[in-house]
């Protein structure tokens, strides 16, 4: 089995890793500093911008799209490893580079899905990187790991559709920069097919009937990455029946297409954000003396960067098959490994970087480490694109089948 990347690979590694090190770190502090002075803390701090504009002057741009009519034209398994880096920085490198949650997602949703007129209005802004989207899935009132448990309604009235509902935890919703939501909602309440029940249709921001009425808080304080996440209502939001994406039913179906490259492209980013742990990890313990000797030197110190680097090896090599088998077999073809890496890699992760936190200290918890931030975002995606029970239950029952 050849293990090397491609020329290709190599060739956008090289100029990535470059890109971050004269760019993106250098820009961490710099965004801190920029918001604090923003008007809004929801506003893009100009280095964002700046970042971007470079990216996308060095050909760093839409990597994540397979289709080169839209993008890179990479394939999983060569998007995987460019990933992986922005997932040190995630904060600034995946949007810097237009490959950032949620509209990562939407675009994939509008280049398979969409209309020609909804491509030309909704994907070439969010492609040129000119606006921001989100998705409007989760709620609040019901347990919205079963999909098929919402309860926002879309009615169709003569040539439009009314949206009512209410969404919460919306990444990016605080944005102002993002115009449009894909709402998924039910069109057919009573059908018997649970499955065929939902629809997705496409909401403009400024929709009479729309608001977004507060940020969520994660762990307590607002997340501004990505530009947060939102509490959305829909009151009677009325939108033209050429908004609908694909066709009336097909939402599940449109889903669970979306969450497949979401849940992989979330892993490979948190093998990035382990091996950015594991970094200040040894740069830590060789910097800092207890009890009489460095903290390089403590067992125990030994024992969690031993650990954390058997751990990402193990990782990658199952995020890298996962990729691979995508790539040949499709996604489909992919459902146990995809579940597998959805798993095991948020938990695993988490495990690193509550160590590397507890090898900082309090510096660990601060605000002069990524630590806490990195922490926070990968416990909550122990939760996003399905909580991991869910596919524990799934991948189960797919073991099951073969001894029955």
């Amino acid at each position: 089995m050849d293990f090397a990347f491609d020329a290709r690979t190599e060739e956008l590694r090289t100029r990535l890793l470059a890109f971050m090190e004269e760019y993106v770190y250098p820009a961490e502090k710099t965004a801190e500093e920029q918001r604090a002075l923003l008007d809004s803390p929801w506003d893009t701090p100009a280095v964002v911008d700046e970042l971007k504009a470079e990216a996308r002057r060095q050909g760093l741009w839409n990597l994540f799209l397979p289709d080169a009519e839209y993008g890179a034209g990479l394939t999983n398994l060569q998007y995987a490893p460019l990933a992986e880096i922005t997932g040190r920085s995630p904060q600034l490198a995946p949007t810097a580079l237009n490959c950032a949650a949620p509209d990562t997602g939407n675009m994939e949703v509008l280049a398979q899905f969409g209309t020609d007129e909804q491509k030309k209005q909704w994907l070439e802004p969010l492609l040129a990187g000119e606006i921001r989207s989100a998705f409007a899935m989760t709620e609040p009132e019901v347990a919205s790991s079963d999909a098929t448990n919402i309860t926002t309604h879309i009615e169709r009235d003569g040539d439009e559709y009314v949206i009512t509902g209410r969404k919460w935890y919306i990444s990016g919703a605080m944005n102002p920069d993002c115009k449009i939501f894909i709402v998924m909602g039910k069109t057919d309440p009573d059908g018997e097919d649970l499955r065929r029940q939902q629809s997705m249709v496409l909401v403009p921001r400024d929709t009479p009937g729309v608001t977004v009425k507060r940020a969520m808080q994660v762990f307590g304080y607002e997340d501004h990455s990505h530009g947060g996440h939102a509490e959305v209502v829909f009151d009677h939001a009325r939108v033209p029946v050429a908004n609908l994406v694909g066709e009336e039913g097909g939402g599940f179906a449109i889903a669970q297409a979306r969450l497949g490259p979401g849940r992989i492209h979330h892993c490979m980013r948190l093998i990035g954000m382990a091996e950015r742990a594991i970094e200040l990890m040894c740069r830590r313990a060789v910097s800092r003396t207890a009890f009489g000797k460095p903290l390089a030197q403590q067992g125990v110190v030994q024992n969690w960067i031993a650990d954390a680097r058997v751990t990402v090896e193990q990782l990658r090599l199952l995020v890298l098959k996962t990729a691979w088998l995508m790539d040949t077999v499709g996604n489909r073809g992919a459902h146990t490994e995809i579940q597998a890496i959805k798993i095991a890699t948020p938990r695993a992760v988490v495990e690193i970087l509550d160590r590397a936190i507890q090898l900082h200290g309090a510096g660990g918890v601060s605000q002069d480490f990524p630590l806490a931030d990195l922490y926070a975002g990968a416990r909550t995606l122990m939760l996003a694109d399905g909580p991991d029970e869910v596919h524990q239950r799934s991948l189960a029952r797919r073991e099951l089948k073969k001894y029955l």
